[in-house]
């Protein structure tokens, strides 16, 4: 008997290893029907998938979808038009993110001289190009795929217009600061398209503007810890992406069809993800064109009004304050005007 093996030191090893790793495959066996039996219902656990990664010991926990948007156009700037994600009635933030446009622009319309403070923004261009222009002085063009991964800090003041004739695209996205960097200096980050690293896998190309994707990472550094990746998925194809169980995360839909963490969805739809540390999505007859948008959420007091993001009504005050009588980091602000916008006067 196992009583009588284990009490005796007379049993071969053989008898002992074996009765030990048929002990150790119960125990499991046990916890893994405790655990799917007592799951949060927002999880998706797929039986099949957990005994294939039963063999090198993950277990993958998926995302389902627990929002899902439909980003109506709208006009913004001087004649712009722009489908916005994050930052409506229905999703007005989504910490750590403050907003998501998706803009498309025609000359002459853009974004004239305005101001930033407290957050950073994240220009990604998909069809054309865009100038930038700030009153530290720095130019700059943006042209299809590249980004622009700017830090306002303590204030910016700066242009965005576009440089072709035709429709200028892409995305937008506002990420808030936590409090001890709101006040930094201004900076900026700026990848062009061929410098992105990108990899395909079975049909799924993702191109990796922050955080990790297929083994492979941006070079972007994030002072709030954010991923940021643009799939492309060929049609009857497959992508399991992880996502760190603490992120908040959420996908934007560019174009195609496709069922994500469960939900179909089409163009221009922003889908909230909710609990798990795996999205799955799947493609039919259709290729689909998405971003998986993450960050660790600050939990901090969120006090904004515009172009202005604090923590509290009286650092909100101040911000506006400084902006408008050219103080603590908007000394320039007063007497610049960019060369290829003009002044913002709403």
């Amino acid at each position: 008997s196992i009583f009588a093996c284990f009490k005796s030191f007379h049993c071969s090893s053989g008898v002992f290893i074996k009765i030990s790793i048929h002990l150790t495959v119960a125990v499991i066996i046990v916890f893994l029907v405790i655990g799917i039996s007592c799951r949060d219902p927002a999880v998706d656990i797929v039986s099949d998938t957990l005994e294939i990664e039963m063999t090198s010991n993950v277990a993958k926990f998926f995302r389902k979808v627990v929002q899902k948007v439909l980003s109506i156009e709208q006009a913004e700037g001087a004649g712009a038009r722009v489908r916005r994600s994050i930052g409506t009635r229905q999703l007005p933030d989504f910490d750590p993110f403050l907003m998501l446009d998706e803009f498309s622009v025609r000359k002459p319309a853009g974004f004239p001289d305005h101001p930033h403070r407290g957050f950073e923004t994240v220009t990604y261009m998909t069809e054309g190009a865009f100038m930038h222009e700030d009153f530290t002085g720095r130019k700059g063009l943006i042209q299809p795929g590249d980004l622009q991964w700017m830090t306002a800090g303590r204030g910016i003041v700066h242009t965005e217009m576009p440089a072709t004739d035709g429709d200028n695209r892409g995305l937008q996205l506002w990420v808030n600061l936590a409090s001890k960097d709101k006040m930094v200096e201004p900076g900026y980050q700026e990848l062009l398209d061929k410098d992105i690293p990108r990899t395909t896998v079975d049909g799924v190309t993702a191109k990796v503007i922050a955080g990790e994707a297929f083994g492979i990472k941006s070079p972007v550094y994030t002072r709030t810890p954010t991923m940021y990746i643009d799939f492309i998925m060929q049609p009857n194809s497959r992508l399991d992406q992880h996502v760190p169980a603490g992120y908040n995360a959420f996908v934007y839909t560019l174009s195609g069809a496709a069922k994500y963490g469960g939900t179909d969805a089409e163009a221009h739809y922003t889908l909230v993800l909710g609990p798990g540390d795996t999205l799955e999505v799947t493609t039919g007859d259709l290729p689909a064109r998405f971003v998986l948008i993450g960050g660790q959420p600050l939990n901090e007091p969120v006090a904004k009004y515009g172009p202005f993001v604090m923590n509290t009504q009286s650092e909100l005050m101040q911000a506006m304050q400084d902006y408008q009588t050219g103080r603590n980091g908007f000394e320039n602000a007063r007497k610049w005007k960019s060369t290829i916008g003009g002044i913002d006067d709403d």
